[in-house]
């Protein structure tokens, strides 16, 4: 038999267990004497019967004959056993089955904790139905989401605490806390193999530990590396080195590329601040209709000078064209996490095997602050592997669970209080509000009030940029912005704030997520960065989704990526074909070559673009159409081009075959 000992106030609560069952149980008392702590008035229960006084003789012989456990620190009844040389162990049990005359020991991987102490998950679950129903505000199905998050956190404490907050409490929501890295000693720029000129013109002084580990793997020897690290580690200046070196050592030219054009005018700008009066920087961000400064050509955009920033598409218009790309030195492919895109994804994947058949002696960087199994996509891309796990900046991570109608109000609390916090470099602290909508996004700003802007595609570029000023220049305590802009612009935020974990009706993926929260704080700026995640229990963004806004937040702040192995559709497939048979000429062996450099799986398009007469076949080279010509320009497959061509035979009015395409795509699954 077990006899659990439980101190209570002024007393001892017995229980009698056998083979895992509470047989009896009882209360005994000590008193001081002469001879030591002694047993008093001992009372036995047994089988639900009342308590019955029973001879403190009784107590001893049966703690002899038994295994002792303390469920509790007591001294007094340590030095009790002590005095009869009854030897006994600590135990870590649930106190409310121990009340209930229950036995359950409780442990870090079984229990809950609670008030400082550990308790079982049932009882847990109990105590919280209790607390939620205090408050009167949750129903049925909210009780279930809680449970469920109950057994993953395994802290009521927390879940109460983040349960409809009245106010926010940072230190009750806290959810968890990657710590920032020690600082190492790195190289300075003047010891390193670069051209004084360069080193000079960059401003850096000292290298950060990812760049140090890049020149250690061989940055400035030529390799092609994978650089994964947290966002603002310094990624972009490892490109920096190795192009300019490359440039201005005779081995080629530069091309910078990123996803998104707010990105590619952002490290324009940055490039021919700093490097313009060494050598020329364009930009090259594609082909528009509309007459505006950012897309009228100039000789700012030429393709051919020492260091073209540029778009995945602005680049990759130019190889679909038929144009040349010459002594090329240097590829850096930014935020090559794209690669998962289910939109893009193909077309970067493409551009970078066609990049790499165009320029085969050149260098390939690629720069992710978010990768799944980074090493088997190292392999894939035949690069080294560079990766710096370790954040710049402390980071914080907070889970609320609150209903929609209380966002906003909770919002304006946060960047209220972020934007009165001063680093100890001088800058205050920036919000950066992540939600599902651009319409939403001027909800949240307009209550916000004008402190506070929107950010988003729909925007123009002048308004865009107006944004973007105010907020480097502190003016702006909040944006508010899209899911989609996630890779976009680098706002200086110290905190970033989860309105909604969707992107339009999509949730976001661990790789997303772990994306946008890396936007908070950056080592130039901030001391601390935040990330709060408001999730709404029970919420959706989609009536077909099975899951809900709260565990879609566990479910990312707990979920690891997966590895970056995307499978194309034919629609994907036959646009990379035909963009691929544009670049080599033809030649079908390097077509297929190229096909085999991609890193995602391509479904046979050949024999469908044979089908529909798009191609031709002659004595070992593919011969395109004018038709698949426009797929390879208009970065479009065989499933749309035969979509169009029947609208065409239908429809006399451009703007309806227009209305009727885009109703398409947004009707896609």
């Amino acid at each position: 038999m077990k006899v659990i000992v439980q101190p209570q106030k002024g007393t001892y609560k017995l229980l009698f267990v056998e083979e895992g069952r509470v047989r009896g149980s009882g209360f005994v008392n000590l008193t001081a004497t002469p001879k030591g702590q002694r047993p008093k008035n001992f009372k036995v229960r047994r089988r639900g019967k009342q308590l019955k006084p029973t001879p403190t003789r009784d107590l001893i012989t049966l703690l002899r004959r038994s295994s002792v456990h303390l469920a509790g620190e007591s001294p007094e009844f340590e030095s009790f056993l002590a005095d009869l040389q009854i030897p006994a162990s600590r135990i870590d049990i649930c106190r409310f089955c121990q009340l209930e005359d229950r036995f359950t020991p409780v442990d870090k991987a079984t229990g809950v904790r609670y008030g400082g102490e550990w308790i079982c998950l049932e009882c847990a679950k109990r105590e919280m139905r209790h607390e939620l129903g205090y408050m009167g505000r949750f129903g049925g199905s909210v009780l279930v989401h809680l449970e469920k998050l109950l057994m993953q956190v395994r802290d009521l404490d927390r879940v109460l605490a983040s349960v409809g907050p009245d106010k926010i409490d940072r230190t009750r929501t806290l959810f968890d806390r990657l710590e920032a890295h020690e600082v190492q000693k790195t190289a300075h720029i003047t010891d390193l193999a670069l051209p004084p000129a360069f080193a000079k013109a960059s401003g850096v002084e000292y290298l950060m530990p990812v760049q140090q580990l890049a020149v250690q793997d061989g940055l400035l020897e030529g390799q092609h590396l994978l650089v994964v690290s947290a966002t603002a580690s310094g990624k972009t200046f490892i490109g920096e080195m190795a192009g300019m070196k490359n440039f201005l050592e005779g081995r080629g030219r530069m091309l910078f590329l990123v996803p998104l054009v707010a990105l590619a005018n952002q490290k324009y700008q940055r490039f021919r601040d700093r490097y313009g009066h060494l050598m020329r920087v364009t930009l090259q961000t594609g082909v528009s209709r509309l007459n505006l400064p950012e897309t009228r050509p100039a000789g700012e955009r030429d393709i051919n000078a020492p260091v073209v920033v540029g778009t995945y598409e602005g680049i990759d218009h130019a190889l679909r064209t038929g144009r040349s790309l010459k002594d090329i030195g240097t590829v850096v492919i930014d935020e090559v996490q794209m690669l998962e895109d289910p939109d893009r994804g193909h077309r970067l994947d493409g551009l970078i095997a066609r990049l790499k058949h165009v320029a085969p002696d050149a260098q390939f960087l690629y720069l992710s602050a978010t990768i799944g199994l980074p090493g088997l996509l190292a392999e894939k891309l035949r690069a080294n592997l560079v990766r710096y796990a370790a954040r710049p900046v402390a980071l914080e991570r907070h889970l609320i669970f609150v209903e929609r109608a209380k966002k906003i109000g909770f919002i304006k609390q946060m960047v209220a209080e972020e934007y009165k916090i001063k680093s100890s470099k001088g800058y205050r602290g920036q919000t950066i509000v992540f939600t599902n909508s651009r319409a939403r996004c001027h909800v949240i700003a307009d209550a916000l009030g004008k402190k506070a802007a929107p950010y988003h595609a729909g925007l123009t570029s002048q308004e865009r940029r107006d944004v973007e000023r105010r907020f480097a220049n502190g003016e702006l305590a909040a944006v508010v912005t899209t899911a989609a802009l996630a890779a976009g612009v680098d706002f200086p935020a110290s905190q970033v704030v989860f309105d909604a974990l969707a992107m339009g009706i999509e949730w976001l993926t661990v790789q997303e997520f772990h994306q946008m929260m890396g936007r908070a704080g950056r080592p130039d700026f901030h001391d601390l960065g935040r990330v709060v995640i408001m999730a709404e229990p029970g919420g959706s963004y989609s009536r077909t989704s099975r899951k809900t806004e709260d565990e879609v937040a566990v479910g990312l702040l707990r979920g690891e990526m997966e590895e970056v192995a995307p499978e194309y559709d034919m629609e994907q497939s036959s646009e990379e074909f035909v963009a691929n048979a544009v670049v080599c000429g033809g030649d079908e062996q390097q077509i297929i070559r190229m096909n085999r450099a991609m890193v995602g799986t391509l479904e046979p398009a050949l024999p469908t673009l044979l089908d529909y007469n798009l191609v031709r076949r002659r004595a070992g080279r593919i011969e395109l159409t004018d038709m698949a010509r426009v797929m390879a320009e208009h970065f479009i497959g065989v499933e749309r081009l035969i979509e169009i061509k029947d609208l065409v035979r239908r429809m006399d009015d451009a703007a309806e075959i227009v209305a009727e395409l885009e109703c398409a795509v947004e009707e896609a699954p």
